[in-house]
C-alpha cells in the first residue's frame, strides 16, 4: 500500500478510535500549555519520534494505555482555571502531575479522571452557563470533541 493510502486509513481509524486524529488533538495540547511536541510526549511518557509518529498518521494507535490515558488527564485540565487563565505555575503544576501519575488500566475501566479538575471545571461551567445552554454546547461538539461534550453534559446534570 503506498504512504499517502496507508496515512489516510491510519487517520481514518484514529477518527474511530479517538474521535479525531490524534495529531489534532495533540496540537491542541501543545498550544494550551504553551510546550513543545517533545517535552508533550516526556509528559505523556512516550518517545518523541513516536508521538511524531502518531501525530503524522505513520502509526494509527497508541499502544500503551497509560500513555492515552495520560492524554486525555491532559485534555481535562485545559478546562481548569489556572491552566485556562494561562498561569504558568498552574500549568506547570498539571503537567507534572500528569507526568508523574501512574494510571491503572484494566478491562473494566480507563481510569482518567482527576477529580479535582474535574470538580472545577464543572462549578465553572455551571457558573456561566445554564443548563440547557451547556446541553446544547455538548450536542454541537459531541462529534469532534467527545470528552468536552462529557464534561458540558456533566455540568449540565449533576448526576451525570
Amino acid at each position: 500500500m503506498e504512504d499517502h493510502k496507508i496515512v489516510q486509513r491510519n487517520l481514518a481509524l484514529q477518527r474511530e478510535w479517538y474521535g479525531e486524529p490524534l495529531g489534532d488533538r495533540v496540537r491542541r495540547l501543545v498550544v494550551a500549555f504553551d510546550i513543545s511536541q517533545a517535552y508533550l510526549a516526556d509528559v505523556l511518557g512516550i518517545s518523541a519520534p513516536m508521538l511524531s509518529q502518531v501525530m503524522s498518521g505513520r502509526r494509527a494507535k497508541i499502544g500503551n494505555p497509560a500513555v492515552l490515558a495520560r492524554l486525555i488527564m491532559l485534555e481535562r485540565k485545559i478546562l481548569t482555571p489556572g491552566v485556562a487563565s494561562g498561569d504558568r505555575p498552574a500549568i506547570q503544576q498539571a503537567l507534572d502531575d500528569v507526568r508523574e501519575s501512574r494510571p491503572t488500566v484494566d478491562r473494566d475501566a480507563l481510569p482518567v479522571h482527576d477529580s479535582r479538575a474535574d470538580v472545577a471545571a464543572v462549578q465553572a461551567l455551571r457558573r456561566v452557563a445554564r443548563p440547557e445552554e451547556l446541553t446544547r454546547a455538548a450536542e454541537t461538539v459531541r462529534d469532534n470533541h467527545p470528552w468536552l461534550a462529557e464534561l458540558l453534559r456533566r455540568a449540565a446534570f449533576p448526576q451525570v
